[in-house]
């Protein structure tokens, strides 16, 4: 039995929980022991690409302390993973805790990841009939390295037919604060990315990152488009 502990994104947490849910369901279904810390709070990341980096540090330094004692870390969220990965080993470089960072990172798994590499599993035994096109988000393909894992896992969802959408890693637009500073742009890359989708005549955007759906799903209201987002976790969960 594995014994993981899951991280709840911000977005997660606020917007979006049956997606936590569901990933507890999929995690559950395939033995694992899950725990949730309810003293964790938000990975760091916002306040780091805000450009406060004292601050970010003071956030990450409460996660690395509330995850010390987990032996796998899973998070829904490749945006958060990424950070953890990608950005600890910078805000603690040559520090007392860098040892800590150095094991954390090798333990906090994205969900797909996690399923595929840890668990060994492919087949989630889902069922979700339509057509459906992947979206890679950014930090899922760049800081991730995740590319051909989540099409596998759906590629077994029954009843799922999966359609590559064209300039299907180009970013979504939404980019965190990027969508408030700089909306008109972000817009436009959300209407570039829908449009695509559109063209693949898909029933569902999926992807791993809820930050980037949310963005899409937002264009889409605004348009009247039947076409709808979904986490993968929540498509994994589907149909038992």
């Amino acid at each position: 039995m594995h014994n993981v502990h899951i991280f709840i994104p911000c977005f997660v947490d606020q917007l979006f929980p049956e997606t936590g849910f569901n990933m507890v369901k999929v995690l559950e279904r395939f033995g694992c022991k899950v725990h949730y810390n309810p003293e964790q709070t938000c990975c760091g990341q916002p306040a780091f690409n805000s450009g406060f980096w004292n601050e970010s540090k003071a956030v990450c330094t409460k996660f690395i302390n509330d995850f010390k004692q987990a032996e796998y870390i899973v998070a829904p969220s490749a945006s958060c993973v990424g950070f953890v990965r990608n950005y600890y080993p910078k805000l603690f470089n040559e520090s007392a805790l860098h040892n800590e960072v150095k094991s954390l990172r090798s333990r906090t798994y994205e969900f797909s990841e996690f399923l595929l590499n840890v668990l060994k599993v492919q087949d989630c035994g889902a069922t979700l009939k339509g057509l459906a096109t992947y979206h890679d988000s950014c930090a899922a393909l760049r800081e991730c390295k995740i590319k051909q894992g989540p099409r596998t896992l759906l590629e077994n969802v029954r009843g799922l037919v999966l359609r590559e959408m064209k300039d299907v890693e180009t970013c979504c637009g939404f980019g965190g604060t990027f969508a408030v500073k700089y909306s008109g742009i972000s817009i436009g890359m959300a209407e570039q990315k829908v449009e695509n989708a559109l063209d693949t005549e898909a029933d569902y955007i999926i992807s791993t990152d809820l930050s980037c759906l949310m963005h899409l799903q937002g264009y889409i209201d605004n348009r009247g488009y039947k076409i709808k987002t979904m986490h993968l976790a929540d498509v994994l969960a589907s149909g038992w």
